[in-house]
Order: C-alpha cells, then sequence, then structure tokens
C-alpha cells in the first residue's frame, strides 16, 4: 500500500530530534529524494515557496533525469509536464513528447508520481511517498518519491517538482533459483588445508626462532611532544584559535554521539556561540581564520561562517543554516557567554522551538490580501462590452473567462466561457487590474 503523507521540513533536516528524514522517506541522507529536499529548502530564500525562476533540472546532475516539473498555469485539472528527465522518459518507454499529465501511459512511474500532487496543494507543503507496484513490464518495482511545491509569484502554488527513485525487484522464481545456487554452494565440500601454511592470525610459520634478547629501552627522541598542550575540559580557551579548537572538539563529539544525543548537539551549539562572540572582540583574527578556511562573510548571515568553521564547511547545508538560525536567535535575545547550552536545554521544543522562533522574527508583516483589491479594481472598471452567451454553467460567479478569436479587421468575436477555474481565474484577475 502507498504511503503519502506531508514531508515535515523539521523532521527531514532538524538537527534536533536525532537530525534525522522522516521514517516514510528513509534515514540516509545520501538518499535522492533527501538530496532533492535539501536543493528544494536552498531555494526558498525566506519565501512562502521556492521561484519557479531558480529551477533548472536540465542543469541538476543528480537527481534531474529522475524528475518532472508540472505546470498548472495552464490548468490545473490537467497541468502540463514541463520537463521531464530522460532516466523518467526512458523507465516509462516514452519516446514521443508528452504535454499534460493526462498523456502519462497508466501503470507507469510517472504516473504513481503524478497521482499524488493535488496533495501539494492541500497539504502547501513537500510530500513524500513510498510504495511498490507491477509495472506496466510485469515487473515488481520498489519506488520512493517527493513532490515539491513552487512559485511564480511568492502566493500561489503553480509549479510542482517531482524526484522519484526506483528498483526493480527479482521475480519469485528468480529468487528461488538463487536460493537454491547459495544453498548448494555452501553445500560443497572445501578443498583441505595445509597444515604446513603459516597461519599468522595464530602463530609464527613453522621453524620462525623467536629473538631472545634484551628489550631495548624506548628511545626519547622516539616521543614528539604535541605542538599545543591538549586543554582540560574545565579550562577557559583564552585565544580565538583555542576558543575554534574546543567548538571544533565539541561539535566534533556530537556528530560521534550514541544516536545522536541531543545534549552533545547543544553543546557544541553553546561552544559555537562562545566563539561567535569571541569573534567581535578579536576580529582580525577571526577573518584570518576565514581566509584560511576559504570562506566569505554575507552581511545578512552573519553566523554562517560561525557553524561552517566549527561544523565544517561541507557540514549538510541545511543544518549548518538552521545552527547559524540558532546562533543569530541567542545573539538577539543577548544569551551571556556560557549559557546557551542550558538555555537551548531548557526550551520547550529545543532547538526546533529556537530556530522557529527565529525565523518567525524575521518573517515580514503579512501583506494585505491583493487579490480582493484586484477584485475591487475590476468591479469600478468601466465595461467594453456586454454579451449574452447560451449555456453558461458557471454563470453564478461574479468574475468569467471568456475566449475570443481576433478577426481581420480588428473586431473580437467571443466563441464561449472558459469552464470556471479557481486558481486560473484568481490568477487572471491579478494580471488585469494591474
Amino acid at each position: 500500500m502507498e504511503n503519502p503523507r506531508p514531508f515535515d521540513a523539521d523532521e527531514a533536516d532538524s538537527a534536533d530530534a536525532a537530525i534525522e528524514a522522516p521514517p516514510e522517506i528513509g534515514t540516509d541522507e545520501r538518499r535522492m529524494h533527501v538530496r532533492a529536499y535539501n536543493h528544494w529548502a536552498s531555494l526558498l530564500r525566506d519565501r512562502a515557496y521556492p521561484s519557479i525562476e531558480d529551477l533548472d533540472p536540465a542543469s541538476i546532475g543528480d537527481f534531474g533525469p529522475n524528475s518532472v516539473l508540472l505546470d498548472f498555469t495552464g490548468n490545473v485539472s490537467d497541468p502540463a509536464i514541463a520537463w521531464l528527465g530522460g532516466a523518467l522518459r526512458a523507465e516509462c518507454d516514452i519516446e514521443d513528447g508528452i504535454e499534460s499529465i493526462s498523456d502519462v501511459p497508466p501503470r507507469s512511474l510517472l504516473s504513481r508520481l503524478t497521482d499524488h500532487y493535488m496533495q501539494i496543494i492541500a497539504n502547501q507543503a513537500p510530500v513524500g511517498f513510498e510504495a511498490e507496484f507491477e509495472n506496466h513490464r510485469g515487473a515488481n518495482t520498489l519506488y520512493r518519491g517527493i513532490l515539491m511545491p513552487f512559485s511564480s509569484d511568492d502566493d500561489s502554488i503553480d509549479f510542482i517538482y517531482g524526484v522519484i527513485n526506483w528498483k526493480e525487484v527479482a521475480a519469485p522464481e528468480l529468487q528461488a533459483d538463487l536460493q537454491d545456487a547459495v544453498g548448494q554452494a555452501l553445500q560443497a565440500e572445501l578443498p583441505p588445508i595445509d597444515d604446513s601454511a603459516a597461519v599468522w592470525a595464530d602463530g609464527p610459520a613453522p621453524g620462525f626462532e623467536p629473538d631472545t634478547g634484551p628489550v631495548a629501552e624506548p628511545s626519547e627522541s622516539a616521543f614528539v611532544a604535541p605542538e599545543r598542550p591538549v586543554q582540560a575540559a574545565d579550562d577557559e580557551p583564552e585565544s580565538l584559535a583555542d576558543h575554534l579548537v574546543a567548538a571544533r572538539e565539541s561539535a566534533e563529539q556530537a556528530k560521534a554521539a550514541d544516536q545522536r544525543s541531543r545534549a552533545a548537539l547543544y553543546d557544541a551549539l553553546g561552544r559555537a556561540y562562545d566563539f561567535a562572540l569571541t569573534t567581535e572582540d578579536e576580529p582580525e583574527d577571526y577573518q584570518e581564520l576565514l581566509d584560511d578556511a576559504g570562506i566569505a562573510v554575507q552581511e545578512r548571515a552573519p553566523m554562517t561562517p560561525i557553524v561552517k568553521l566549527v561544523f565544517g564547511i561541507d557540514y549538510d547545508k541545511t543544518r549548518l543554516t538552521e545552527f547559524a538560525t540558532a546562533l543569530s536567535h541567542a545573539k538577539r535575545e543577548h544569551i551571556a557567554r556560557g549559557a546557551f547550552s542550558d538555555y537551548l536545554k531548557r526550551q520547550k521544543g529545543g532547538l526546533k522551538a529556537i530556530v522557529a522562533a527565529e525565523r518567525a522574527a524575521r518573517r515580514p508583516a503579512s501583506q494585505p490580501d491583493r487579490l480582493e483589491e484586484a477584485r475591487e479594481a475590476l468591479r469600478n472598471a468601466p465595461a467594453q462590452a456586454y454579451v449574452e452567451l447560451d449555456g453558461d454553467a458557471d454563470g453564478d460567479e461574479e468574475f468569467a473567462l471568456l475566449m475570443a478569436r481576433r478577426l481581420p479587421d480588428g473586431r473580437l468575436a467571443v466563441i464561449g466561457a472558459v469552464p470556471h477555474d479557481k486558481a486560473l481565474t484568481e490568477r487572471a484577475i491579478r494580471k488585469i487590474a494591474r
């Protein structure tokens, strides 16, 4: 049975709650759909939905071939297929052009992907799903995918980008043959072992004479002192470099902690925050560290270089963003040095709540309902013509779309009313009222 659910960003990428993807998507972050979600999240930029202008499936070599882009700007009930990746096209045996989801072959992977697009409209968030089915070639196929919303006006969902990965399962007869072959191989007699051969796992080969001479004393020159003394856990770091070393050690402990302990992560973030405060007192040394690491500073994200230095440039970018958001919250709340770790542990909801609070504080004030303003402007607009149409099933709607054909003499011949489509009508209202 198929298992579609909203793809929860906090569950999928939050460092809180064990920093793992939701169970319906899987816990291995190297999987294609999680990488696709991370790409979607990186395009948000504090908007309700990523802009469709920022998406270029053809340039995404990782999962672009396994993806499809649906365009709802023309028809919500039968969206157009604006992009279809080569791997997905080949798996579905699609050679000719395909214009909309009504052209999708039945019992194909593409049909499994497009079956869920209305859930995106309902949930207004990414939706992940996984299941198995028998495809059009009669092969049992396991698949896992994700659908993600995009917008052309940062207001409504009019594009959906889907990524799907799959594998075919061997037929039961083939599985049985493989099991029989393995069983026969295990029952076969192994060649006899030559006892005269050296078996170094147990001891030296026959004839080996141990050296019974005196054991040499260790030479003083064989010991190399560390470049800097190892800092005790209770020692206060002195220089900016000491603060960075302490923060990095704490971050490594958090990464290696059993089940990714929250306490270890919060301690690491506390160290990172202390390091951030110290950089304000030693800006020249901080800039030198950034130059050595090849990290640039952006005014709108001052804490991002901090978490990159502490957790590593190659650490998951979505989590780095969350960590930087948490440090920004601590700075905005004027948390004292050495107190941020305990602050996180006391906070109801932990890191997840801190990140949500900081993002809410950054979010701009809600905008007025431009759609209603556009409606009012059209109500006051002068009429260009009056027509009566037969068979107008949507005659009760205040606003309607008409299809007209331009005649050679320049006049417009009204052909009929376009069947009511709420999203399409509202889009037209916004455009004509500008």
